[in-house]
């Protein structure tokens, strides 16, 4: 059986944790976790086309997108005029949709201000940040 693959999309600075423990996680027959090599955050203007090549060719290579809400999921980012959406987080959810990639995510605090492009999409989320949680959440997508 062939894993599906998941394109995890998150906020490169405050929230790499959550990465780490997916990466622990990598070895459920079912899901393959893959990630921007690139820390969005880091992104030098002039270096923004190709960082939105790489992500987009990154997400065209996965069946889902896993979207992590962390605190600054929707904060603007200083280029978000070059990036065409508030953030990296945003431009990713955005390709997704584009791409047809079937969405699941999960909020680690509800009180957390949801990306925009992932408002009204029906995004099955996982209820707690636990393999179990999140795998159902990409089944259920």
């Amino acid at each position: 059986m062939v894993r599906k693959k998941v394109f995890v999309s998150y906020d490169h600075e405050n929230d790499r944790q959550y990465r780490h423990m997916l990466e622990e996680w990598n070895t459920n027959p079912d899901f393959e976790f893959c990630f921007s090599s690139l820390s969005p955050n880091e992104v030098k203007k002039e270096d923004i086309m190709h960082a939105k090549e790489v992500i987009t060719s990154k997400i065209k290579e996965t069946d889902y997108t896993f979207v992590i809400t962390g605190k600054d999921a929707n904060k603007e980012n200083k280029f978000h005029e070059d990036i065409g959406y508030r953030n990296w987080q945003n431009f990713e959810i955005a390709v997704s949709k584009a791409n047809n990639k079937k969405l699941a995510g999960i909020k680690l605090n509800k009180k957390f201000e949801s990306p925009q492009e992932i408002v009204g999409c029906g995004v099955k989320s996982a209820m707690s940040f636990t393999k179990e949680a999140i795998l159902k959440a990409l089944k259920d997508a």
